[in-house]
């Protein structure tokens, strides 16, 4: 299994795997592993009436069992089948990254597994809600497509700076939540952080609207009929109160359009509306329609410019399939005659830049040799109607004059071609381009480039076509070190937080030992175990419930003198009058043991 992971991860971009953590299967402690049962009991126990059709089958397609937390390793050898991979990381990633993870075909699990006291729904990803929630529903084709789809689409977004912030604030608040012994003002602070930061968006990003419509169909999507809807989203199969609550009255029912593009939400509380797609396919025509209003299919002067809004490295494609990946600084516009239209001029980059067709940077054009930065004349040219004629004029004085006003004049002394044989970089030394225009009957005249500053490379292209972050070969930039402000914290068990561990994993062994034996009975010893464990659950544990219920399971289960069980089920009983807060979790393990307890 180990290999079959490894081998997929090796095709993956370099800079993904920088993001994938070992999952540490043998961190998980006996309650770990209760919790999950717990929620996967309820799971199969109350969703096939409420869920979409293919969630029980997909459970069974991708191995994921109701006894035990998965293995990453495991999960891929089996979604392998259906060209799926699982690959653990630390919480939330940056949406980007989640995105592109997506567009290869591999699900990220978030390896960590919420407390107990966050049993009915935790704002962390945790690995109930990645494997029990997003992959059982990968195993039909139709949302499998989706999800490809959306991760080629989504990693094309642009982000701002205040998603970064928004991204880190949420990271924050869900790694607060989940750790033990953080002080409520702590978490608080953290809350209001986030919403401040949510109430005080300026504008919405490409990447914001996106995430919007990934919350609304892939975390908390509803599919069918607007009356009588069913759960497909992750957040809702994965969330016992909200997988119940979202089908009430109480929660807005809306039909999914690309208008949920602008909802915003908040991870801190339940969803007080969900949106309602008519099926699978449903989600791919809102997709395409968001798609086409992004600035990878649009172009043009909006494309450039999200380029050079975004921080960080970026790329812009012309006509001719030339990609320029680099920081872009500048845009030399040019206004028409009596129009307040625009015409692209010249665009800029700021240090090191690549350029690459087909997603492949091209030879000797990476940033070591184009270090300083890149200048690039968009337009039609005007003076050469035959572009490959210029072969024929190495080594030669050429001038190319633009319809724009842009001028270059040089000695040719190479040029590229694409597997068309079509010329696409032409090479001057001892160039200068000059940049022509008119005011009040003057012509003025700037420089652009001078000979004194070494080759340059004139990309032909007429237009910009597309524009999305990051570069078009990943490989042309060093990668990133990732660096979260805020770190996950691990806990750090007590001795008696221990020994409570301990009382599980009997219980556990117990169950399995009497699974593998095939016995319809609890041996005597095994017997006088429980009896124990209940004694100490009674005297050192008053507010552990989740272990007593597991005893009921356990004892109810198999033919023999119900005594344990009777004690057992008295103690919760007890426990849910004490501790009200246990009360709907208690009933509906209890419930999920066999309806017969109530009649």
């Amino acid at each position: 299994m180990q290999q079959d992971f490894n081998e997929h991860v090796s095709h993956l971009p370099k800079h993904l795997l920088e993001y994938v953590v070992d999952q540490n299967y043998i961190h998980y402690t006996a309650i770990d592993q209760a919790v999950w049962r717990y929620v996967m009991r309820q799971n199969v126990n109350y969703l096939p009436s409420v869920c979409h059709g293919s969630y029980l089958e997909g459970l069974e397609k991708t191995g994921i069992s109701i006894e035990s937390i998965p293995s990453m390793y495991g999960m891929s050898r089996i979604l392998k089948d259906i060209g799926w991979y699982a690959v653990a990381v630390d919480g939330f990633i940056p949406p980007t990254i989640f995105m592109e993870f997506q567009a290869h075909n591999v699900l990220v699990i978030a390896a960590d597994i919420r407390r107990i006291d966050h049993i009915g729904y935790t704002p962390a990803p945790d690995i109930l809600h990645e494997a029990a929630g997003h992959a059982p529903i990968i195993a039909d084709p139709d949302y499998a497509d989706y999800l490809k789809r959306f991760g080629e689409i989504g990693s094309k977004a642009f982000s701002s700076s205040e998603d970064m912030v928004l991204f880190e604030a949420i990271r924050e608040l869900s790694i607060l939540k989940e750790a033990p012994q953080i002080e409520n003002d702590v978490i608080n602070q953290a809350e209001k952080k986030l919403l401040d930061l949510q109430n005080n968006l300026t504008s919405l990003s490409e990447m914001a609207k996106i995430r919007n419509l990934h919350w609304w169909t892939v975390e908390y999507g509803l599919i069918g009929k607007l009356d009588s809807p069913k759960i497909y989203g992750a957040g809702l199969l994965s969330s016992i109160s909200e997988s119940v609550n979202c089908l009430s009255e109480n929660v807005l029912k809306i039909p999914y359009t690309i208008d949920a593009s602008n909802v915003t939400f908040d991870i801190t509380k339940e969803q007080p509306q969900l949106f309602v797609a008519k099926n699978f396919k449903h989600l791919n025509l809102v997709l395409d329609e968001f798609s086409n209003k992004m600035a990878y299919k649009v172009g043009g002067d909006y494309a450039i410019e999200l380029a050079i809004d975004y921080p960080d490295i970026a790329t812009c494609v012309l006509d001719s399939g030339v990609q320029i990946s680099g920081l872009f600084q500048e845009l030399i516009k040019k206004t028409t005659n009596n129009s307040d239209n625009h015409s692209v001029v010249y665009l800029k980059t700021n240090g090191p830049t690549a350029l690459s067709y087909n997603n492949k940077e091209i030879q000797n054009h990476g940033v070591s040799f184009h270090r300083d930065g890149f200048g690039c004349p968009i337009g039609e040219i005007i003076n050469i109607k035959n572009l490959n004629s210029l072969k024929n004029q190495l080594n030669k004085i050429v001038k190319v004059k633009y319809d724009t006003g842009v001028e270059i004049e040089g000695c040719l002394f190479d040029y590229i071609e694409n597997d068309n044989q079509e010329i696409i970089i032409l090479s001057f030394k001892n160039c200068i381009v000059k940049y022509f225009t008119e005011s009040n009957n003057r012509k003025n005249e700037s420089i652009l480039f001078e000979p004194s500053w070494g080759i340059f490379d004139l990309l032909i292209g007429e237009k910009i076509i597309s524009s999305y972050p990051g570069a078009a070969d990943k490989n042309s930039f060093p990668i990133k070190k990732i660096d979260f402000k805020s770190k996950t914290i691990q806990p750090v068990f007590s001795q008696k937080e221990k020994a409570l561990h301990d009382l599980y994993a009997s219980v556990r062994d117990i169950r399995e030992f009497t699974h593998l034996n095939s016995t319809p009975w609890i041996p005597p010893h095994h017997q006088d175990e429980l009896l124990r464990i209940l004694e100490l659950l009674k005297i050192e544990f008053k507010n552990d419930w989740l272990l007593t219920l597991e005893i009921c399971e356990l004892t109810y289960a198999y033919e023999f003198d119900d005594k344990i069980y009777k004690l057992a089920h008295a103690y919760l009983m007890s426990i849910k009058k004490t501790h009200p807060q246990y009360q709907k979790l208690i009933l509906d393990g209890l419930n999920s043991i066999d309806d017969v307890l109530y009649k």
